[in-house]
């Protein structure tokens, strides 16, 4: 019996379900867009950002949320916007991703010549043409390779300043006698309100609405009303928390937010960064979150590269508490987060996995299963068992060649 090698994992359908637009551009692209919309870029050759901008290991998350300040810049147009979804989708389902939900905040990209809505609709278009690409291939058509699906989740921002958008910059100025806390709640209902109106009028595969940004300081409570919103209208929901937080940050994200999964929850068994002084017994409230998580199959989207290089305390993905996610039964699912800032694909993220974790092979495909079994997928219900099935049976074909 063979191992979990590389080729292996290249060849069986994998799930992307935490991936950042505007940190997965092709760095050709971004050269591009830039030199046409007059940009400037540190350097204008791949070679030349990599070495200066996108680089395998950064000194701080300073240092890596750089590279945003340059995708961010060439996403101001529909054009542009849908181009990098086309080539996201398409990169994707070139390494074997048959799922995969692309999230983004469609206001920082809004302004004058360019509304939230469509913003959004860019995105679906991109997607949908990569997406019919690949299934007008004949091996999907014969029924020896799966379909690619995706759904788009739009997110809220904890925090944002004028600078960031025309739209925050409007907004700031429309809101002027209000909190800056009150702004960011007002800017997160007006999304959720958005998005749900989209769905329901343009049947668009808006799957999920999610909350991202600087986590600590920026409570997921301020936006609690966009999360009642959209759970009222259906809507599948995410929160970036336990990244920069410890699990407080996590149990405000279920409670207060309805979260159907959680991204990252780096820090969930983290007792030492509760804050609360009502917690008597910290230890204890791990291990009952933990263990409401696992029970409730609340997925954790698990990002091992951009962990590694933006949280210090991580030294090694043989530390990573994945390891302990895992062994607790949690529904982890492995995603790439940025795959332009972080030099990655999921393939990359798996095999960071499998060299460093010791896994069994049911552990293994529970992880690949996790990933489509906890997809905010933009069918129904039956639809979604189906192309879990799906996922199932060509897991096991290829798993019966490459590995027995």
């Amino acid at each position: 019996m063979k191992k979990i090698n590389a080729e292996f994992i290249r060849l069986i359908p994998k799930a992307d379900l935490h991936v950042h637009l505007d940190g997965s551009l092709r760095l050709s692209t971004l050269i591009e867009l830039a030199q046409k919309d007059g940009v400037e870029l540190p350097a204008y050759t791949e070679k030349g950002l990599r070495e200066k901008v996108f680089k395998k290991q950064y000194n701080s998350l300073t240092e890596y949320l750089k590279g945003f300040d340059y995708t961010t810049a060439v996403m101001r147009s529909a054009e542009n916007i849908e181009r990098i979804a086309y080539e996201l989708g398409q990169d994707a389902a070139a390494e074997g991703v048959r799922y995969i939900e692309v999230r983004f905040a469609p206001q920082l990209h809004a302004g004058d010549k360019l509304t939230v809505a469509d913003a959004v609709r860019a995105v679906v278009a991109g997607l949908r043409r990569a997406q019919k690409e690949h299934n007008a291939l004949p091996a999907v058509k014969k029924g020896e390779d799966l379909p690619f699906y995706f759904g788009v989740i739009t997110c809220a921002m904890r925090s944002f300043n004028a600078n960031m958008s025309p739209y925050y910059k409007k907004l700031f100025s429309v809101l002027s006698q209000y909190s800056k806390f009150e702004v960011f709640g007002a800017a997160s209902l007006e999304l959720a309100r958005l998005v749900v109106k989209l769905v329901r009028e343009e049947k668009l595969p808006i799957v999920g609405f999610d909350l991202a940004g600087e986590e600590a300081g920026y409570p997921a409570s301020d936006h609690v009303e966009a999360y009642k919103y959209v759970h009222k209208h259906f809507m599948r929901k995410t929160v970036h928390s336990g990244e920069a937080y410890g699990p407080e940050s996590i149990f405000q994200a279920i409670t207060d937010c309805y979260a159907n999964r959680i991204g990252h929850g780096t820090h969930l068994f983290d007792a030492g960064m509760i804050k609360d002084r009502k917690v008597k017994d910290k230890n204890a409230y791990v291990e009952a979150l933990a263990n409401y998580i696992a029970s409730e199959r609340i997925g954790v989207e698990v990002c091992l590269t951009s962990n590694l290089q933006t949280l210090p305390q991580i030294t090694s993905v043989a530390k990573h508490p994945v390891r302990e996610m895992i062994a607790r039964g949690l529904s982890v699912s492995i995603a790439t987060d940025n795959r332009l800032v972080s030099n990655t694909n999921v393939s990359k993220e798996l095999e960071l996995l499998v060299k460093n974790i010791p896994l069994t092979r049911k552990e293994f495909k529970n992880i690949i299963i996790a990933g489509f079994k906890g997809a905010f997928f933009p069918g129904t219900y039956i639809e979604k068992r189906h192309f879990v099935r799906q996922v199932i049976n060509r897991y096991d074909e290829l798993a019966k060649k490459y590995l027995d």
